[in-house]
């Protein structure tokens, strides 16, 4: 069910909630945590519902998404609309569209909307504040997620969350190499045991995913790491053996070769984010390893 409530006001929008709730016989308490949602634009709000539904499934919340309309309207303006049943994951979400001067109080509107007792995670899935922590939304949040895939310089953006990182801050880049991160992990724990002495990370120029897992090698390993844009390979070398792990960039499934021992495929798809963004809400304390990758990319060699 999906409830539209033109130029309206927070009392009236948790009013209307509240009916919806009881009429679905919905309760509070079964909700985790409230996400909340901070889209630039309009163009990707119906996406990050989407995932924000995808991942309410494993976490039951409330979505809030709070969407500049038109910040140069002359008068201020709320817009709201709730989604509950199917339109809605296992929870509720309220989409609140502000105009005029509202537009830079977000926070401000967002409050009258978040659950009592619960923590909020605030999601930022394209063009996120520099410094999350010190947004007036991410300051009502213990956990802060960004996505520096979908900024106009991935690099520079999976770059700029070490300068600004706190506690409680992750990126979706970080989440997407999960599995790539466990596998060769799981390889390197087999014999022969040696240290890695290089390592080469290779993969689209613009995907800072690649790029952040090469810090988190470059922060474990005594040896150069060298990040290249070609095939999308990680590329491990020790004394006795070459380890690879190679996925052509549309395929799902992933090779991992080692030297004298038979080539093995392995189920490896590229995450969506709604995938990224369930694994990233299953944990709301502060992720040191995804610092250290951070702190690791400027060991990294660009080729």
């Amino acid at each position: 069910m999906i409830v539209d409530l033109p130029d309206t006001t927070t009392n009236d929008v948790n009013k209307k909630i509240t009916g919806l709730r009881e009429e679905g016989g919905a309760l509070t308490l079964s909700r985790v945590l409230t996400l909340v949602i901070a889209p630039d634009t309009e163009s990707c709000v119906e996406d990050a519902i989407e995932a924000a539904n995808f991942a309410s499934r494993e976490h039951p919340c409330r979505v809030i998404v709070v969407v500049p309309a038109d910040p140069d309207a002359k008068a201020p303006r709320l817009d709201a609309q709730l989604r509950v049943g199917h339109d809605a994951g296992a929870g509720e979400v309220v989409v609140l569209r502000l105009s005029g001067e509202l537009s830079a109080h977000a926070s401000s509107v967002v409050l009258p909307f978040l659950l009592p007792d619960t923590p909020v995670v605030a999601w930022w899935p394209a063009m996120a504040p520099p410094i999350p922590a010190q947004d007036p939304l991410g300051k009502l949040a213990i956990r802060r997620i960004t996505d520096a895939t979908n900024g106009a310089d991935p690099l520079a953006n999976i770059r700029s969350r070490r300068n600004g990182y706190t506690p409680g801050d992750t990126d979706l880049a970080w989440s997407r190499v999960t599995y790539w991160r466990a596998l060769l992990a799981s390889a390197m724990d087999q014999p022969p045991h040696e240290p890695i002495t290089s390592a080469l990370v290779s993969g689209l120029k613009d995907e800072p995913a690649i790029d952040i897992l090469a810090g988190w090698l470059a922060n474990r390993i005594d040896g150069p790491v060298v990040r290249a844009v070609g095939e999308l390979k990680v590329e491990l070398t020790r004394p006795s053996e070459t380890v690879s792990l190679v996925r052509p960039q549309a395929d799902v499934t992933a090779t991992l070769s080692r030297t004298g021992r038979p080539n093995s495929l392995l189920p490896l798809a590229r995450r969506e984010a709604k995938e990224c963004l369930a694994e990233d809400l299953r944990r709301l304390d502060a992720d040191e390893i995804y610092y250290e990758a951070l702190q690791g990319i400027d060991k990294v060699q660009y080729a």
